[in-house]
């Protein structure tokens, strides 16, 4: 498993495997637009196939995750842990005080990986997630760093 930084030329690959992972994915041109001096994407690969990334943003002391995804086919292996422990790891490097993230209410595979890092529930964004169904909230956690 390698970690690298990520070129705005990998987003084609990134929307693949965020359409895989997610119900309601970004496009291509949302993916393409968090490339730039306000942010960072980083992506694990096995051997030369990128199996997931994250996707930072951060203003002085706040930091965001913005997306974090692994293809299915990769789940359960502990990439996620690793690019969100590189975020982490980043984000204090670059000064940040706090890193902010969403995560659907259903997601609790993702929460409790975020609990085990230390992330704490901070509030809840009602609806804020579609859905099939209609939509679903966002919980809101943060970690202080």
């Amino acid at each position: 498993m390698n970690l690298i930084e990520l070129s705005e030329s990998f987003a084609p690959q990134m929307t693949s495997i965020a359409a895989k992972a997610h119900s309601h994915p970004m496009s291509e041109a949302s993916i393409r637009s968090c490339f730039g001096d306000l942010y960072s994407s980083f992506g694990v690969f096995d051997s030369d196939k990128l199996c997931g990334f994250a996707i930072l943003h951060q203003i002085f002391e706040d930091a965001t995750l913005m997306d974090i995804c692994v293809d299915p086919s990769y789940q359960g292996r502990g990439f996620g842990k690793a690019l969100l422990n590189a975020v982490i790891a980043i984000a204090k490097d670059r000064g940040a005080e706090v890193l902010l993230l969403e995560v659907r209410q259903s997601g609790g595979t993702a929460r409790a990986l975020y609990e085990t890092l230390g992330f704490e529930t901070t509030g809840v964004r009602k609806g804020y997630y579609k859905t099939e169904a209609g939509s679903e909230d966002a919980i809101l956690m943060q970690l202080s760093l």
